[in-house]
């Protein structure tokens, strides 16, 4: 999680919160009083986070810190009290810490760096030859490591013929900073040949168009990346692409014309898919899958317009048309909290054969 100002005071008040409790129970103190401490430090702890929290996402980073980083001090310090007071307390106390601790390891420490490969492969009768296409969504960083350039190795050693870049590559703030980032970026890019035979197309994001709608093209400078400013349709030898900005792709109400040939739809948000649009295959990322996802109930936010069963992979649509979504690359960054639960992130391969 991100060491965010806003996050000091909470914590603050949650750690004595903690000792409190913890003290009123060792000191064995009557029962009403130590389950009305544990009520007031969950109240807290739940409420302060909306009257604290930056937007949304500063509310969810200190539910974060709430559950996984004081709900674990609380139950590791019940465990160890208890021991001589109530074995089974004790126990369950215990449990209690360790589930918090491996689903907390799991999404702040594994999963967001735990990149997979997922490949597609679809059938069309349009396609002479096949066609192979990495969908790179949602890079979405403020910080350049390791990560960060295996994904962009693994792009390439992929081999695609057809690189389509779904916006949300950067995530910093700060002008300065995000300057030092592009150039990181835009160096690493030169340095593997970042480029595909058939061509690599961008276009915009939320990160682009809220913090550098006028520059954010300049991430690719010097490489052969088009980047798609404007709804457009290229007709090119084999297929048909059409690259829509942020709104047009976040619009589900959009129409797009047919093509004579293969025709490809490329979007940050997917909520175009519900629009009338006339093609073979829908690309998207945006979503980042919900980057949280629970057992039998899926992505816990969306951050679109779409059914939730279509956040993520591969939906065949009416018309003979198939959407994917990208769980994306990175994750959330800013006053987000930095994490992925049975979400991992991912380079989409798609493998287009002739029927």
């Amino acid at each position: 999680m991100a060491p965010e100002t806003h996050t000091i005071p909470y914590n603050l008040i949650m750690t004595a919160g903690d000792v409190a409790l913890l003290w009123l129970v060792r000191c064995k103190m009557p029962k009403t009083v130590q389950i009305a401490g544990f009520f007031t430090l969950a109240t807290f702890g739940v409420i302060a986070p909306f009257f604290l929290g930056e937007y949304g996402l500063g509310i969810l980073q200190l539910l974060a810190y709430g559950i996984f980083v004081h709900g674990f001090i609380v139950l590791t310090g019940l465990a160890i009290i208890l021991r001589s007071l109530s074995r089974k307390m004790a126990m369950a106390a215990a449990v209690g810490a360790v589930f918090l601790g491996t689903i907390a390891v799991d999404a702040f420490a594994i999963e967001p760096a735990w990149l997979e490969v997922s490949h597609v492969q679809l059938s069309t009768p349009k396609l002479k030859t096949p066609l192979k296409v990495a969908l790179v969504a949602d890079f979405q960083t403020d910080v350049w490591g390791e990560y960060e350039r295996q994904a962009l190795r693994l792009t390439m050693a992929e081999k695609p013929d057809l690189i389509l870049l779904a916006g949300d590559y950067l995530q910093e703030f700060d002008e300065q900073r995000r300057e030092i980032l592009r150039q990181k970026f835009n160096s690493f890019l030169q340095q593997i040949n970042f480029s595909a035979p058939l061509g690599t197309y961008a276009v915009a994001g939320d990160t682009e168009s809220f913090i550098d709608p006028t520059n954010w093209p300049q991430a690719f400078e010097g490489l052969p990346v088009t980047a798609l400013r404007e709804k457009t349709t290229l007709v090119l030898p084999e297929f048909c692409l059409t690259g829509l900005p942020l709104a047009a792709s976040r619009n589900p109400r959009l129409k797009v014309a047919p093509c004579d040939r293969f025709h490809i739809v490329l979007g940050h948000a997917p909520d175009f898919a519900l629009g009338d649009v006339d093609a073979d295959l829908l690309v998207a990322g945006h979503t980042h899958g919900g980057q949280v996802r629970l057992p039998f109930f899926g992505p816990v936010f969306t951050r679109s317009k779409i059914p939730r069963s279509w956040a993520a992979g591969v939906t065949k649509l009416t018309g003979n048309r198939t959407l994917i979504v990208s769980r994306g690359i990175g994750m959330q960054r800013g006053v987000a909290p930095r994490v992925r639960f049975l979400c991992r992130p991912e380079l989409v391969i798609i493998e287009l054969l002739p029927a």
